[in-house]
């Protein structure tokens, strides 16, 4: 077996005894030491676009399969494997479309139902990788490639050098990797339904036309061949005079040259994949704009890729908050950590317009005031729809999404706008923050707890768990979230959910920013880093977000009221309707029988009800009217309900709910009603007979022997068509059809004057409670408070004039002198 990395033996086991060796060794055994889980679950996750080999799947995977497979046999204890590790899954993510023609999968020897398989496959040391043909026999042992390279370039190579030299059965799914000709471009385009023909010209040692060939293997409408320098007559004809460089070939002969910014595999691949007519296959072709306009809900909102709109910004926090923690009932534990991380983030860093911003230091202002270990959705929502009613502290309701909207409703949209809001944060926090991984932190504890796609969420957990603890500085945060953003991209790339007007690609591209990217000696594509951050600085500046498409803060707060108008409503109607069912089931008082009406005819004492606090001044003067005979001349309230007052009645039956005894020290007064003097109103109406009989809308005549009920009288009711003021309020008689009936009669205690009249007892009771209600009829807030000041100033005319006569009659005072 040959040796790898050096001097180093490809037995993990095997120690050298040179002090060096030691301790690299020693420094990989605490490595596997201190991560246990690491070796239980393997070095790679199904994230990773690498095939997971078993004992259960490898025969289907190697063994006759349509594509050639490239294969690492490994052991997760194996230190020199966790090194190479890393340089595997680039190589994944580097050759993700070439898939269709070749595929990489990976299988850990150190599980025990995978020894006897690495046996099998000749494997003595760690790692090896293997090169399986297409249509491998059950017996066939693989390829090695020797040395094991950490240079994705070197492995990328190796798999081209065993695909050129694969025979037959060559893959169905790979295009031909040989040099073409002229003779072959001339009837091209009679074999080949395509539209586009790209030729990369190139000397025999180069890889680039080879790459690009298996990087557009997925697309349609184009098809890639290589052209050696060595090819005079297509030179010739087309002016080639710099390899590599790449030509686009049309019928008829007409050509023209590809213009990229650097002659390399990565521009060369970008730019043939964004040409009219080239599409993913088994992706519908982009669409124009105003085919946009049918297959979406919301009409199309033209935009500008150079930048972000605050309209999607305020969509992805309305999604967030009210729709994705809205499916949390109680937040407890780890999500409720997480929520508070998640505000507190927003509430330092969210660029927002300030009625957005208000709200959210106000939610996060009373989330970390909370103490206890769960807090309740609803009580979340409530703080978050400010039914406290704040001024100006809102987040508009509903989605517009501008720069994150896709051509089909279930394209972009909610993931895109989540990418861009931590862009965002991370580039303010680089600028106003401290902590180098407190935007990360949340975001990662964010999509772990509430993020609805759960497999993405444990993707974007193992990523964070794989590198996140290495981000020591604000523009590094920047910058890892921008490269595992583009980690995902590639991951994405001709999936399902990629957007076909918005292809998954390696971002910013060269036509946003060509600075930022750039070429190894080798040719190879390498990130500008330096440019990159200035351009995420300046891309995700909150100076750059635009503004349109958005409704204006007045808008949103008049809104916002409305809303709030409309909710009180409906609060109000459900409460009265649990009221009044609570009573149904729960009465409140009970009916007074015939013997308790007897009694208190016969003059005994009748015990009332417990009724709640009473005042004690208003009994005692009840008392006292009761031993004077005063009770005839007490205004009655009757059961009929009058025309300020609306009666309580009892749900289902029609009756009115019997009344608690009124009391002015504890009274609830309704928010409306006017607040008067009155002393100065009962001193001078309270025994009118006017105001008795209006105070009530019928009064029942009963004769001195019990139950003979004498002919109701006319019933009057207050002339509302007259003047304001109290002294035009008259009395007329109620129309003849006026309905009496609708509070049925029942019996009740009651009270005999010494001219016999029976008044209702609970008319008398309610009397002053409802004695406002009385004064507030023809009565505006002007009137009255004309009147107390008024009679105010006419007492302090009398108090005025009293010490003026005193005082002068002192001084007139005769002096009588003594004999």
């Amino acid at each position: 077996m040959a040796r790898r990395f050096g001097r180093a033996t490809s037995r993990c086991e095997e120690i050298q005894t040179h002090p060096r060796k030691m301790a690299t060794s020693a420094v990989w055994l605490c490595l596997c030491l201190l991560f246990p889980s690491v070796a239980e679950a393997g070095l790679y996750t199904a994230s990773d676009q690498i095939v997971l080999l078993t004992q259960e799947n490898v025969k289907s995977v190697l063994i006759n399969s349509t594509a050639a497979m490239v294969v690492e046999f490994y052991a997760s204890w194996c230190g020199h494997c966790i090194a190479f590790s890393p340089t595997y899954k680039e190589l994944a993510s580097d050759i993700k479309e070439w898939k269709p023609a070749v595929d990489l999968a990976a299988i850990d020897c150190a599980d025990q139902e995978n020894t006897a398989l690495c046996k099998s496959y000749k494997v003595e040391g760690y790692p090896t990788i293997k090169f399986f043909h297409a249509y491998s026999k059950p017996d066939y042992e693989g390829l090695p490639f020797g040395d094991v390279s950490r240079n994705v370039q070197d492995l990328r190579h190796k798999i081209l050098d065993n695909l050129e030299t694969h025979g037959e059965p060559w893959p169905p799914a790979c295009p031909p990797l040989e040099p073409t000709s002229q003779m072959e471009v001339d009837v091209f385009f009679e074999t080949n339904d395509v539209k586009h023909l790209a030729l990369i010209f190139e000397d025999a040692t180069s890889y680039v036309g080879r790459e690009v060939t298996l990087d557009l293997l997925q697309f349609e409408g184009i098809a890639v061949r290589r052209v050696l320098n060595t090819e005079e007559s297509l030179v010739t004809t087309l002016g080639v005079t710099e390899f590599p460089s790449c030509y686009l070939y049309y019928p008829g002969g007409n050509f023209t040259r590809l213009r990229v910014d650097i002659e390399a595999r990565t521009f060369y691949s970008y730019a043939l994949q964004r040409l009219p007519g080239v599409v993913r296959s088994g992706k519908p072709p982009p669409v124009s704009t105003e085919l946009l306009k049918n297959n979406t809900e919301d009409p199309w909102r033209p935009f500008d890729k150079f930048r972000v709109y605050m309209a999607d910004l305020e969509s992805t926090l309305h999604y967030s908050l009210r729709v994705e923690l809205g499916t949390q009932s109680v937040f407890q534990g780890q999500a409720l950590t997480s929520l508070k991380a998640y505000i507190s983030v927003l509430a330092k860093y969210f660029p927002g317009r300030p009625i957005v911003t208000n709200l959210l230091k106000d939610l996060n202002s009373w989330l970390q005031k909370q103490t206890g270990d769960r807090i309740s959705y609803e009580a979340f929502k409530e703080k978050l729809e400010n039914d406290a009613q704040s001024p100006n502290s809102t987040l508009p309701d509903g989605v517009r999404w501008v720069g994150c909207q896709g051509s089909e409703p279930h394209f972009r949209r909610y993931p895109c706008g989540v990418w861009t809001l931590f862009h965002v944060l991370t580039v303010q926090a680089n600028s106003k923050g401290s902590d180098p991984q407190e935007v990360l932190r949340a975001m990662r504890s964010y999509v772990h707890n509430f993020f609805g796609c759960r497999e993405c969420a444990a993707h974007f957990e193992n990523m964070a768990a794989e590198s996140l603890e290495e981000v020591d500085s604000l523009p590094t945060a920047v910058l890892w979230l921008w490269s595992r953003h583009n980690v995902v991209n590639n991951r994405l790339a001709g999936a399902l959910s990629e957007d076909p007007q918005f292809p998954k690609i390696q971002w910013p591209p060269p036509d946003m920013c060509s600075a930022c990217h750039a070429v190894k000696v080798n040719r190879e594509h390498m990130w500008n880093q330096t440019e990159v951050l200035k351009f995420l600085l300046t891309y995700f500046s909150s100076d750059r977000i635009l503004t349109d498409y958005l409704e204006s803060e007045s808008q949103i707060l008049e809104k916002q009221r409305e809303k709030h108008a409309s909710q009180q409503v409906v609060h109000i109607a459900e409460r009265r309707a649990r009221e009044a069912l609570d009573f149904r089931k729960h009465p409140l008082e009970t009916e007074p029988t015939v013997q308790e009406e007897e009694e208190e005819e016969k003059g005994g004492e009748v015990e009332e009800e417990e009724e709640g606090p009473q005042d004690e001044t208003a009994a005692e003067e009840e008392e006292e009217d009761e031993e004077d005979g005063l009770a005839g001349d007490m205004v009655g309230r009757s059961s009929e309900p009058t025309p300020w007052a609306k009666p309580e009645m009892e749900l289902g039956h029609g009756r009115r709910q019997a009344r608690k005894r009124p009391s002015f020290v504890r009274m609830r007064r309704d928010p409306q009603e006017d607040i008067v003097d009155l002393d100065s109103f009962v001193n001078q109406h309270y025994k009118a007979k006017a105001l008795q009989m209006a105070s009530s809308t019928r009064v029942k005549r009963r004769s001195l022997q019990r139950k003979e009920e004498q002919e109701p009288g006319p019933v009057f009711g207050l002339g509302m068509e007259l003047g304001a003021g109290l002294g035009m309020v008259g009395l007329e008689p109620m129309d003849a059809g006026f309905d009496l009936d609708f509070a049925r009669p029942r019996k009740r205690l009651q009270k005999r004057d010494v001219a016999g009249q029976y008044f209702d007892r609970e008319a008398e009771l309610s009397h002053k409670g409802r004695l406002i209600s009385v004064l507030s009829i023809g009565f505006s807030k002007v009137d009255i408070s004309l009147c107390v000041f008024l009679y105010f100033l006419s007492s302090l005319c009398l108090l005025v004039m009293y010490l003026f006569f005193k005082n002068r009659l002192r001084r007139r005072r005769p002096k009588i002198s003594l004999p």
